[in-house]
């Protein structure tokens, strides 16, 4: 079984030599087995081992009894030792989660602690092939796509590997045997509150009396069957992803031309959208990417509301996917009158340059949709910001009569919930600039104009 084991960490490319790894250990045959190939192989590998458990205070002396023997495993060995004891079920209760979830949670946090404290590049989790049929088959009833099917993957994010993906749980337990490890059984494991535990010992065991007795084996065969075609479609989705996908701080944009990719693609692309906006892809589920597809068919304006305050928004036939933040903007009921020199309104987080130059100047500017310039002859009255309010008007630059500020954004394509943040530069009570879009006719610079009003705005938010 050393050799299976050997190949499986060669073939994935688990370690790279000198790595310091943290081997998870609960105390159970399939972690147990786990430290002693590891410490059997240590040598031949160059690698350092640091054994972490967890005593989830669930099973009350038995769980006490788990976490002794773990460390008195190790000190035989000579493998460093750290241990984690936290009552999950208060956890749970004030998460308002699962024991599981609260547990894995937990888990995870303690190894990526260690991981820094250990300064290691490797976390080596037990799972073994049972654990991978058993995986595959729930995802199968649950309803999983493709990249579910792949089930638990040998190596995840470079981090955290799994030498014994390819062993079965029966090579496990003889291994044990004939090496005299003496494991911890837990007896949780032979209860059928759970849905995995259900299938490990009711489904598969009836799977193999009546259908297929290799059927552990065979569902490992169709994983890696599934990983080969999800992968292709995955690296060919991401690229697309580059290309039609802008991405910002927490928002998203899917250009409208992505949605003219066939299914397979699109779905991928508003899932790497989403994992790029929230930081991860819990509690999104194929429902919620077939509402974003919907909602682009729509007109525009149409939203969606998504997990985790998320919002999917169609702007002009492109889907924005952003979190639910108000935007920063200038209260309606305020404006701000500008001085000549440096302004700064913490409101908009807007540094705002306002300063005088004569035509020359003006002539070796180059132009900014951020800069503005005008007549300073045609000013009057203030120089103030502000946002739009209901009846604004302008006479665009280039054209003769007045046009509402409204028509001009649905003209110009700019987004619903952007209208009331973009800000406006206005003399008096004039507008004189819509920043970043459009100036006003009446304020333009002209052959003979002399003295030239530049504004420059440098924003978070624009």
């Amino acid at each position: 079984m050393i050799e299976s084991v050997l190949n499986t960490i060669r073939e994935n490319n688990m370690f790279i030599s000198g790595d310091r790894v943290i081997v998870a250990v609960s105390g159970g045959p399939d972690s147990i087995c786990l430290l002693h190939v590891l410490y059997t192989l240590r040598e031949k590998l160059n690698i350092t081992l640091l054994a972490a458990h967890v005593n989830h205070c669930l099973r009350g002396i038995e769980a006490d009894k788990d976490e002794l023997y773990v460390e008195n495993f190790c000190k035989n060995l000579g493998i460093q030792f750290k241990s984690l004891k936290i009552d999950i079920n208060n956890v749970a209760k004030n998460r308002n989660i699962s024991c599981e979830s609260a547990g894995r949670e937990e888990r995870y946090k303690f190894f990526k602690k260690l991981k820094i404290e250990f300064n290691a590049q490797k976390i080596a989790i037990a799972h073994n092939a049972n654990d991978q049929a058993e995986t595959i088959l729930m995802r199968i009833i649950r309803g999983a796509g493709l990249n579910g099917l792949v089930g638990i993957r040998p190596v995840r994010d470079n981090v955290f590997v799994r030498p014994l993906i390819h062993i079965t749980r029966d090579e496990i337990e003889k291994y044990c045997i004939d090496s005299a490890l003496h494991p911890r059984i837990d007896k949780t494991n032979f209860e059928t509150v759970y849905s995995r535990n259900k299938i490990r010992l009711e489904l598969i065991p009836y799977i193999q009396k009546n259908f297929n007795r290799d059927i552990i084996e065979v569902l490992n065969r169709f994983s890696d069957t599934i990983k080969v075609d999800n992968d292709y479609l995955e690296h060919i989705s991401r690229e697309k992803f580059k290309k039609y996908c802008d991405i910002k701080l927490e928002k998203v944009i899917i250009s409208r031309e992505a949605f003219l990719e066939k299914e397979a693609i699109l779905t991928r692309i508003i899932r790497f959208s989403l994992e790029s906006a929230v930081g991860s892809l819990k509690d999104f589920e194929k429902i919620h990417i077939i509402g974003i597809i919907d909602i682009q068919k729509h007109s525009t304006g149409k939203e969606l509301t998504l997990p985790h305050n998320i919002f999917a928004i169609n702007s002009y036939g492109n889907i924005i996917i952003r979190k639910n933040s108000t935007r920063t903007q200038i209260p309606c009921a305020e404006q701000y009158k500008l001085k000549i020199g440096y302004n700064y309104i913490p409101n908009i987080k807007s540094k705002i340059y306002v300063k005088l130059m004569d035509h020359n100047q003006y002539m070796h500017f180059n132009q900014n949709r951020f800069v503005g310039y005008f007549d300073y002859d045609k000013v009057e009255g203030d120089i103030v910001l502000r946002n739009r309010k209901r009846g604004d008007r302008l006479i665009p630059l280039g054209m003769s009569g007045n046009k509402k500020l409204k028509d001009l954004f649905i003209d110009l394509k700019v987004a619903k919930d952007r209208r009331d943040s973009i800000p406006l530069i206005c003399f008096g009570d004039k507008i004189g600039w819509v920043v970043g879009y459009r100036i006003s006719e009446l304020f333009k610079v002209d052959k003979n104009s002399k003295t030239i009003l530049a504004i420059g705005f440098e924003s978070e938010e624009l």
